[in-house]
């Protein structure tokens, strides 16, 4: 059941996500800049954030329906929510060189990756 809880809650995240993005970038005469993209990443992070509070200071959220919006509905929306929100949590718990690490780590290797990919892609 967890796996179809994620499932639905990832296909309406990526459905969003599709919808939002290119209608930002058009709402902003098509910056040369990815507003779109910007704004969903920046809002799923807002959105993971109260939701983490609440979850964790009140108890809002029992275990499906926080997987269905934390790894679901915003892994679907973004997966920048989840990555700033683990690093959050590393940071709030004292493990700064951990959350540091996978900062870094995440970003720089998410490029060298996209790069391999593409020299891969030219390859093939």
């Amino acid at each position: 059941m967890s796996y179809l809880t994620v499932f639905i809650g990832a296909g309406i995240g990526g459905v969003l996500r599709y919808a939002m993005s290119p209608a930002i970038q058009r709402a902003c005469n098509y910056w040369n800049f990815p507003i779109g993209t910007f704004t969903v990443n920046m809002l799923g992070c807002l959105i993971i954030g109260i939701l983490g509070q609440l979850t964790e200071s009140k108890g809002l959220l029992q275990s499906e329906m926080r997987l269905f919006l934390f790894v679901g509905l915003l892994g679907g929306y973004t997966t920048f929510s989840s990555f700033s929100y683990e690093t959050f949590q590393l940071l709030r718990d004292g493990q700064i060189l951990s959350a540091i690490t996978n900062a870094v780590l995440q970003v720089v290797l998410g490029l060298f990756c996209v790069w391999i990919g593409w020299v891969i892609g030219r390859l093939l």
